[in-house]
């Protein structure tokens, strides 16, 4: 009896084996066909986000931190930076994080904008959310990085992140879809070099026409400002008083 329930579960062990066995060549060989399919256009998706990072690197993260870095003109600008250069290596992370926790209750106004119909001005509000908070971080972590660098896990993190970026950056700026990128970008700058240089004598021309007539608009303006607001605190003056006055 003991015999034969051996011999059972050796039948059984192998017809198991010989079945897992199957489903794995079968689960290789569906892996390839379907890699076979997907290679082309994820390397594709790939290369794009490639580029977009690249484009971020270059367009985004370090004109707009030196943009904001024009600021320290201003002496409270020049102190508050002096401030955050100064602050202790958590302390310093803290700050990284606070534009990102700031500006995104914004997001959030964005995606109910979205939500209601109201898509030109989500799409800007976005934008211009995602702008100044790309700006603040850029020159947040170029005034902190020093102390950043003094937390071990985040050095770490930074050490193995910036070669894989450089050598990313090397792959994306040799493929022919970088170099083509750029052979249209340097088109468009001669075109709108031309373009200024075109239109350029004409609208100071139309300018020198219309400043005189805009600096007449502009202070008819200000004095119905002023005219308004005269009269709005006259109303308001007049209306305190009524309150006041006591009723009999």
């Amino acid at each position: 009896m003991l015999g034969q329930l051996v011999a059972w579960l050796g039948t059984q062990s192998r017809r198991l084996a010989r079945a897992l066995g199957i489903l794995v060549v079968f689960a290789v060989r569906a892996a390839g066909a379907i890699w076979s399919v997907v290679r082309v256009p994820l390397i594709g998706v790939l290369k794009v986000l490639a580029a977009l990072i690249v484009i971020f690197e270059e367009w985004g993260w370090r004109p707009l931190s030196t943009l904001l870095g024009q600021l320290a003109r201003f002496p409270v600008w020049a102190r508050a930076e002096l401030w955050v250069a100064g602050l202790p290596p958590y302390g310093a992370l803290v700050v990284l994080a606070l534009p990102s926790a700031i500006l995104f209750p914004t997001k959030l106004i964005g995606v109910y904008l979205f939500a209601i119909g109201q898509v030109v001005t989500a799409t800007v509000l976005l934008i211009a959310a995602k702008l100044a908070s790309t700006a603040l971080i850029a020159r947040i972590f170029t005034l902190t990085k020093p102390a950043l660098m003094q937390i071990e896990w985040f050095s770490r993190a930074y050490n193995a992140f910036v070669p894989w970026q450089e050598a990313m950056f090397v792959w994306l700026r040799s493929s022919a879809i970088w170099r083509y990128g750029r052979v249209i970008k340097r088109r468009v700058k001669n075109f709108a070099r031309r373009s200024w240089a075109h239109w350029r004598p004409r609208l100071l021309a139309a300018w020198a026409i219309l400043r005189p007539r805009a600096a007449t608009l502009w202070l008819q303006i200000q004095h119905n400002a002023r005219k308004a607001g005269v009269r709005t605190y006259k109303a308001s003056k007049i209306l305190l008083q009524r309150l006041r006055k006591p009723d009999f």
